[in-house]
């Protein structure tokens, strides 16, 4: 597992909100599979590490084959300056539904750390509007700051180490997955829900 550097500034959560709230249901955090499954994936990823791009494949796989299963996104950038850019991309992505098409095209960029060339040809590989992704960083970025805090605040409470990090039910995974970890974990997740 990758250890992270960066911290965030002024980024605590409202008091009145809380982590389990802030982790499942920030409106701004991009979603993926079924939005009102009845498991969730709180995903903590960064671009440039590999475990994250490691299990990408197999979360990927879980949301095709699983339809009760709700993820969630926090870009999480904590390794490199280009993870904070793509970080910024991915989550800039969402205001024209693209969220996931960008997020699938900068997890296959080999390089690492990427430079800001792969990720421009990331993006563009992705089949994005330019124009209006980088309308979106500039009259966004605000919003976009605010959601890495916010994300960067949840990361610390939890006390995380470093990304990959997986909430799936009350288990929280601090290592890669693959389709067969997921599906796991998912089914033990569904267990423990139907015991209570």
């Amino acid at each position: 597992m990758a250890a992270g550097a960066a911290r965030a500034e002024d980024a605590t959560p409202s008091p009145d909100i809380t982590l389990e709230a802030a982790l499942l249901h920030d409106p701004t955090c991009p979603i993926a599979g079924n939005p009102n499954g009845d498991v969730t994936i709180v995903a903590f990823i960064d671009y440039n590490c590999p475990y994250c791009k490691r299990s990408d494949g197999g979360l990927t796989a879980l949301i095709a084959r699983d339809p009760k299963v709700r993820v969630v996104y926090k870009d999480w950038p904590i390794l490199t300056k280009s993870s904070v850019k793509a970080a910024k991309i991915a989550i800039a992505a969402a205001w024209q539904g693209k969220y996931s098409e960008v997020h699938q095209a900068l997890m296959r960029m080999n390089a690492r750390p990427a430079t800001d060339e792969d990720i421009s040809q990331a993006v563009l590989a992705s089949g994005i509007d330019i124009s209006r992704l980088n309308r979106d960083l500039d009259d966004r970025d605000d919003e976009i700051v605010a959601l890495l805090k916010r994300n960067m605040a949840e990361a610390d409470a939890l006390g995380l180490q470093g990304t990959p990090v997986f909430i799936i039910g009350d288990t929280v995974v601090a290592n890669a997955l693959d389709a067969a970890g997921f599906k796991d974990a998912v089914t033990k997740a569904r267990k423990q829900a139907s015991r209570r």
